[in-house]
């Protein structure tokens, strides 16, 4: 029998509801619609994912879900569900940074990513997700090839602004994440700052399935009622002078 865990994996801090099942060097992936569909369709998903991989509730050791940062409503979903499940059948939890997840999955989709980040240890990648309200979620990242990624700093909030006018990117910097699609203008001057980035990287499957085998396997499993959401943003939403301010600016 595989050494490598049984563990099912899940984000919903996107628009879009990724699911991964790991099972021994095997692993079954499937991507949803999210938003206002994610608390109805997370949980199916799931029992569709393990019915098509022919495994049973009884071979799980464990529900690894992304925390965040991301909408506050698919934050709770993906919670929720992670410890529903886990305190349903027995099981411990593996809390999973989105923005991680982000970062593995542009090192996936991008090879030339992949060889900055294994030639030179000292490379950084940007993870920018689309926070809305005009702000994105931001956070640094190493990858280490003997135990994967390393948090430069905390996830933060950045005026959409500052992806383009930032002066001080460090040297050899890389960057992913939506908020480079969301925002063409300011991704395009970041690129003219002379940083890479890598579009279309999402929590998608393979990444959770590969930061939920690592989690494990460094013991970061935790108890079910320890399943709590990355919250950044303390607000929530815009009052209507703010709104109006934004409509202007985006008029102008």
């Amino acid at each position: 029998m595989s050494e490598l865990p049984c563990l099912i994996a899940l984000d919903t801090a996107t628009e879009a509801v990724h699911l991964a099942l790991c099972q021994g060097e095997r692993t079954w992936v499937r991507a949803l619609g999210g938003g206002s569909l994610a608390s109805a369709s997370t949980l199916p998903g799931v029992q569709a994912l393990m019915a098509e991989a022919g495994v049973a509730r009884a071979d799980l050791q464990a529900i690894a879900f992304g925390r965040g940062p991301g909408a506050f409503t698919g934050l709770r979903t993906a919670c929720s569900v992670a410890q529903g499940l886990a305190l349903g059948l027995g099981l411990p939890v593996l809390p999973l940074d989105t923005l991680t997840a982000v970062a593995e999955s542009a090192r996936r989709r991008s090879p030339a990513l992949a060889q900055a980040l294994a030639s030179e240890p000292a490379t950084e990648l940007w993870v920018l997700q689309d926070a809305r309200m005009n702000e994105v979620y931001a956070q640094p990242l190493a990858w280490q090839a003997d135990t994967g990624w390393r948090a430069l700093a905390a996830p933060v909030l950045w005026p959409v602004s500052w992806m383009g006018t930032r002066s001080d990117w460090p040297a050899g910097a890389w960057a992913c994440g939506s908020a480079l699609q969301a925002y063409p203008e300011p991704a395009a001057a970041l690129v003219a700052r002379g940083v890479p980035c890598v579009l279309g990287a999402m929590p998608e499957g393979e990444a959770l399935a590969e930061l939920a085998r690592q989690g494990w396997a460094q013991g970061l499993a935790c108890d079910a009622a320890l399943a709590l959401p990355l919250y950044v943003r303390d607000k929530v939403a815009q009052t209507t002078a703010e709104r109006m301010a934004t409509t202007t600016e985006g008029r102008a």
